[in-house]
């Protein structure tokens, strides 16, 4: 029952990181952002969750219902102050890479200090439902399962979304042929700006789950964006399926490696994982950059 508990609580955990890394695939796969300041909107999203629980009694659940549009916002902002005028310049793609990865690092620190302005440099945190549930005497924290429903709804939700809706296709069709996409006249401009503000979205409702299992701080971002790294390369780049796997696998890697050895190493496991993944398969699980010409693309 021990291994069964761990493997179970792995893959509770690697449907957070799916959902965690499905925002930073996304804006990466259209726009050719690496947002290398996603972990700090994770844990905006969870001090927006900390001060409604605490300050208005509110359950964390319906608190998505604020940090999911009010990151969306911030994320239009966002765009349209930094990175509007830098996809406009139709530069190459290595240049917007390298140039968008350098505003993120600025935003990073912004972020960063704005956070400490706002919530003091102290560990913020609450307990909801951290009592365990037992089912076929396998007993996982209520507050874990929770979330991981939750993270798996959403997840589902952004699927269907991009599968069935007239703007989920034409983010894809950008994803898989930018040119083709103009010709037929989809607004580029407008599907960046959607798409940006749809990932910091995706963080800030990351970070109000993982406020439920975890202790806040302002600097606790970066380790949120290694995770989210790690599981668009292990899952493969513009994949969303691929971070769907590569992050339930992650978090069984994880909880697997932290039981045999120490908790201190699960970032060390992150990057063990990321370097064995780069040398075995580069292109990750599931790329579009690996499939055979006239093959469907995998959302």
């Amino acid at each position: 029952m021990v291994w069964v508990e761990i493997v179970l609580g792995g893959l509770l955990l690697g449907g957070l990181y799916a959902l965690l890394s499905v925002g930073l695939n996304l804006q990466y796969g259209l726009m050719r952002v690496l947002n290398v300041a996603h972990g700090e909107f994770v844990v905006l999203g969870g001090y927006v969750t900390y001060t409604l629980v605490v300050g208005w009694k509110v359950n964390p659940l319906a608190t998505l219902a604020v940090t999911g549009p009010g990151l969306f916002l911030v994320g239009l902002a966002v765009h349209r102050v930094l990175f509007r005028g830098l996809v406009r310049l139709r530069r190459t793609r290595e240049e917007l890479e390298a140039n968008s990865m350098l505003l993120c690092f600025g935003l990073l620190f912004v972020l960063q200090n704005a956070m400490l302005l706002l919530w003091r440099a102290d560990i913020r945190g609450y307990t909801y439902w951290d009592h365990p549930w037992t089912l076929a005497g396998v007993a996982m924290p209520a507050n874990r399962v929770v979330a991981f429903a939750a993270a798996v709804g959403l997840t589902g939700g952004l699927f269907a979304a991009l599968r069935y809706t007239l703007v989920g296709t034409a983010l894809r069709a950008l994803m898989q042929d930018a040119v083709g996409a103009r010709v037929v006249g989809i607004p580029v401009q407008k599907a960046h700006a959607l798409c940006f503000a749809l990932g910091v979205a995706l963080a800030g409702v990351t970070g109000s789950l993982l406020s439920m299992l975890y202790p806040l701080t302002p600097f606790a971002g970066f380790p949120y964006t290694v995770t989210g790294l790690v599981v668009v390369i292990l899952g493969g780049l513009g994949s969303l399926v691929g971070s769907l796997i590569g992050g339930l696998l992650l978090g069984v890697v994880e909880a697997v490696g932290v039981y045999l050895t120490s908790p201190d190493l699960r970032l060390a496991l992150s990057y063990g994982v990321l370097v064995t993944t780069l040398v075995v398969r580069p292109y990750g699980l599931v790329n579009a950059a690996a499939r055979r010409p006239g093959q469907q693309p995998w959302v």
